[in-house]
């Protein structure tokens, strides 16, 4: 059988898995709002162990002006909230919304911590003490300026916020920056100027709302819309349990609730980008989970880490550390900075191929500098490591052809008895040797080098506005003139044309075979065109492997009659 009918299998499994993800985005249950808790933290909040102190995850709190400190460095700019010392917005800067063009050279970058209400994300610290004064994430601070930026030749910024109590205890809330680098490191400084032990703990978290549904133009750019089937949520690691993603519709039902973990950390996950609170690997830190309301009564979903209990005796100081992560998924540093934070790339059950796929595009990337030429380039790897494997599918097929008068001459000696032309036809193959099933193991190897492939194009942050030429400006993206999936059609066509429709084919598999092309467009308008890309060389690969073997077979007759 040829590669068409080959893919037959590929194509509904491909078209299935579309309608049961547009099915579960319009027409899918979901959860309804989930009780919530108030802001003053009486439902929503989590008792510190080791002491009875709880932890506001609102906003309300200490009366009186806060400020807005802006820091900056060559990939990061940051907005500091004195209230709390809270991370309320983070803009990256080597990632712009939109691709950069001629008509906008300087798109805006992606702001990742968003303060704004429909879209709001928040990196939170603080401290909380049973019987002591604590500055929480609603506490005001002091800054020294409202603007830090890092400045040339300057590979280290220190941005400090404080904090006094009348008691005499003192904070200091100092965040580092690194040229270079999207980790944020966070050291909460205690000075115990008060007459009595200050027994207390830090605690960090992440609070975001849910994302707001997108606005599309037309059915196309809805459907082609690859963010709308990434994960967008909470996660959480540990060295026992591994990777957890906790969707927001599971925050009431399935809870992470107050798990003491050591070597982990929390985050919230989106398509491409995160932001992850990395405690010290060796501090047995408690992790939990909660939802709270606002004003506006728009649920925020809260994943957070509590530290052991600290104790500062009367004239001492202590200090509590952890590091900030806001920045890409990138593959080549997460596993650096933390164990299991690359797992944040989320491949699914397909990261046995995915990751492989990934990792060869990366280093062809390196040579070519263009990742659609390395996805030309992996498509002729592919292809010589499964020379062999293909010839023997279009060997198959071309006997099966061959044979196909002596198939037609079985139909007409056993009419309509089914079962007898089946055991003919099987004595016939195995006398001429020729394996019917030689055209299905081909498939075996594209099936999963398709979903592989499409999940890294869809969540590799590396191929996220990667252009090819032309008109590809978004290799990640549907290809906005349909170029490639009209291509990719018309190799189908020949390859219809070439190799003849095999003998045993029934006539509503026949149809269903010149069925194939336009089902093949129709699918491959709504993916990402370096996919698309990659099956285009493929079928081009395949279309000339082919011509060659049927021009060698019919060679031998010849040789053999003159």
């Amino acid at each position: 059988m040829n590669q068409t009918r080959t893919f037959l299998l590929f194509a509904l499994l491909a078209v299935a898995y579309l309608l049961f993800q547009q099915w579960e985005q319009d027409y899918g249950p979901h959860p309804p709002t989930p009780a919530v808790a108030s802001n003053n933290g009486a439902n929503g909040s989590n008792n510190v162990p080791g002491a009875t102190p709880t932890i506001a995850s609102g906003n309300a709190g200490e009366t009186g002006a806060s400020q807005l400190v802006t820091v900056t460095t060559d990939v990061l700019r940051l907005t500091v909230d004195t209230r709390g010392g809270s991370i309320v917005r983070s803009e990256l800067l080597q990632y712009p919304v939109t691709p950069q063009t001629k008509k906008e050279p300087h798109p805006a970058p992606i702001r990742l911590l968003d303060d704004s209400a429909s879209d709001y994300f928040a990196a939170q610290s603080g401290l909380v003490s049973a019987d002591g004064a604590a500055p929480d994430h609603r506490a005001i601070f002091q800054a020294a300026q409202t603007s830090y930026e890092l400045a040339s030749g300057q590979d280290v910024l220190n941005v400090d916020l404080s904090w006094t109590d009348p008691s005499g205890v003192k904070v200091i809330k100092r965040y580092t920056v690194h040229r270079g680098s999207y980790v944020v490191d966070l050291d909460q400084q205690i000075d115990n100027g008060s007459s009595k032990s200050w027994d207390g703990n830090a605690y960090h978290q992440l609070q975001r709302v849910d994302r707001p549904a997108p606005v599309y133009s037309n059915f196309l750019q809805r459907i082609s819309d690859q963010s709308r089937y990434g994960f967008f949520g909470a996660a959480w690691y540990s060295p026992d349990q591994k990777f957890n993603k906790l969707a927001f519709d599971k925050f009431e039902k399935e809870p992470l609730d107050k798990s003491q973990i050591t070597g982990g950390w929390v985050a919230m996950m989106q398509q491409y980008f995160l932001g992850a609170w990395i405690p010290p690997a060796k501090e047995a830190s408690t992790f939990s989970s909660a939802v709270v309301n606002e004003a506006d009564g728009k649920p925020r979903y809260v994943i957070r880490s509590v530290s052991p209990q600290i104790s500062v005796a009367p004239g001492q100081h202590a200090d509590n550390t952890a590091q900030l992560y806001l920045g890409p998924k990138l593959p080549s540093e997460l596993g650096a900075i933390a164990p299991g934070l690359d797992l944040t790339i989320d491949y699914g059950m397909l990261k046995i191929f995915a990751e492989p796929l990934h990792w060869i595009l990366a280093q062809l990337d390196k040579l070519t500098g263009n990742w659609g030429v390395s996805i030309i380039l992996l498509v002729l790897l592919i292809n010589l490591a499964t020379f062999k494997l293909t010839n023997a599918q279009f060997e198959s097929a071309n006997k099966m052809r061959k044979l196909k008068p002596r198939v037609d001459a079985l139909k007409e000696r056993y009419g309509d008895d089914r079962q007898k032309m089946q055991q003919a036809m099987m004595e016939l193959y195995k006398k001429e040797k020729v394996n019917p099933a030689a055209g299905c193991f081909p498939l075996l190897i594209t099936i999963p080098i398709f979903y592989g492939l499409y999940y890294v194009l869809r969540d590799s942050v590396e191929l996220r506005q990667a252009p090819f030429f032309g008109w590809i400006h978004d290799l990640s993206a549907a290809d906005p003139y349909f170029v490639l999936p009209i291509l990719y059609t018309v190799v189908m066509l020949v390859q219809q044309w070439v190799m003849p429709v095999q003998p045993g084919m029934d006539p509503a598999q026949q149809k269903m075979m010149k069925f194939m092309p336009l089902m093949f467009a129709v699918i491959f308008l709504f993916f990402p065109s370096g996919l698309v890309l990659y099956y285009v060389v493929n079928g081009l690969c395949r279309l000339l492997q082919q011509w060659w073997m049927m021009r060698r077979a019919d060679a031998v007759p010849a040789k053999a009659a003159a």
